[in-house]
C-alpha cells in the first residue's frame, strides 16, 4: 500500500520550497522532452534549480535531459519549464514520474504543455512532423493516481473524455497554418514502458489498436495534470516513422537529432501559443 501521507508531505515540502523562492507563481508549466531542452534560453529567468536541489524530486538519469526547473517570464506569461523528465523505465513509479507536475499544481499552475519525441506509426506521417496529441493509450500498466486519493488534489475518478484541451489544440493548428508549418498533424499517442524499443510485431499491434505515434513518457504527467484540473496541451515531435513490414533499426542518436532539428519550429509554436493564450 502506498504511504499517501508521506507522499503528500513530500509534495507539499517541494511546493513550499518553490513558493518561498518566487515572487509570483507560474501559471503555465512546459515540460521539455528528449532533444527539446533549449526553450529556457528564450526566458527572462528568475530562478533555476537542478532537480537534485529541489526537495524530494527524483533525479533524471537520461543524458539528453538537463534536469532543471526554470521559472520566469516567457512571451508575457509566468512560466515554469521542466528541462527533462523522469521515466518508468528508469525505475520510477508513475506516481514518482508525475511528482514535478503534482508539485507545480500546488504552486498554482493551471495549464500544462507537455512535449516529447516519439516514433511514428501512422504511415502518412513523416520524420520531423509535430503531432498535436488528440488522445492517448496508457500501456504502462501503472497509473500515477493509484492508491489513496487526496480529495483536495482532485477527484477519485477524473473524467478523461477530453484529455487534451480542445481550444489549445485548435490554437496550435491555427498558428501552424498562420506560420506556414504544414507538418503539424494530430493523432493518438501510445505510451509504453520501455526501455526496449518496439519490435515489428509490436509496431503493427500499436497501429492496429489506434496509435499514430509511440513513446515512453508523458502520460503519467498528463494524468496528474488532468487530475489537478489543468488544461493540457500535448506536442510530440515525430522523430522517425517505421513500417513494420520494412523495419529499419531505431537509434537513440537519430531520435535526438530529429527532435533537435524540429525544435526551432516547436519553440516558435509554443511561444506563439503562450502569447495568444486567453487569460
Amino acid at each position: 500500500m502506498i504511504d499517501m501521507n508521506r507522499y503528500r508531505e513530500q509534495v507539499e515540502e517541494a511546493a513550499a520550497f518553490i513558493q518561498k523562492q518566487v515572487t509570483e507563481p507560474p501559471e503555465v508549466v512546459i515540460q521539455l522532452g528528449t532533444g527539446l531542452g533549449e526553450l529556457a534560453k528564450a526566458m527572462d529567468v528568475d530562478c533555476c534549480w537542478p532537480y537534485a536541489q529541489l526537495p524530494n524530486f527524483p533525479h533524471s538519469t537520461v543524458t539528453s535531459h538537463d534536469g532543471n526547473l526554470v521559472i520566469g517570464n516567457l512571451a508575457g506569461r509566468r512560466v515554469a519549464i521542466l528541462q527533462g523528465r523522469f521515466h518508468c523505465y528508469e525505475g520510477y513509479t508513475a506516481r514518482e514520474v508525475g511528482f514535478p507536475i503534482r508539485t507545480l499544481a500546488l504552486v498554482g499552475v493551471r495549464i500544462a504543455i507537455i512535449t516529447n519525441a516519439s516514433g511514428g506509426l501512422n504511415p502518412a506521417f513523416r520524420s520531423g512532423q509535430i503531432m498535436v496529441l488528440a488522445d492517448h493509450l496508457n500501456l504502462l500498466a501503472d497509473n500515477p493516481l493509484r492508491g489513496p486519493n487526496v480529495d483536495a488534489w482532485g477527484p477519485r475518478f477524473p473524467d478523461l473524455s477530453t484529455p487534451y484541451d480542445p481550444q489549445l489544440r485548435q490554437l496550435v493548428h491555427d498558428l501552424a497554418h498562420r506560420l506556414g508549418f504544414g507538418e503539424v498533424v494530430s493523432g493518438t499517442y501510445a505510451c509504453i514502458p520501455g526501455p526496449s524499443l518496439e519490435t515489428p510485431a509490436e509496431t503493427r499491434y500499436l497501429r492496429i489498436i489506434g496509435a499514430d505515434a509511440v513513446g515512453m513518457s508523458s502520460v503519467p504527467e498528463i494524468l496528474v495534470a488532468r487530475h489537478a484540473g489543468m488544461r493540457v496541451l500535448g506536442l510530440s515531435v515525430v522523430a522517425n516513422v517505421n513500417d513494420p513490414d520494412h523495419f529499419q533499426p531505431i537509434l537513440l542518436d537519430d531520435i535526438i537529432a530529429a527532435a533537435r532539428r524540429a525544435e526551432p519550429r516547436l519553440q516558435q509554436l509554443i511561444m506563439q501559443t503562450m502569447a495568444e493564450l486567453t487569460p
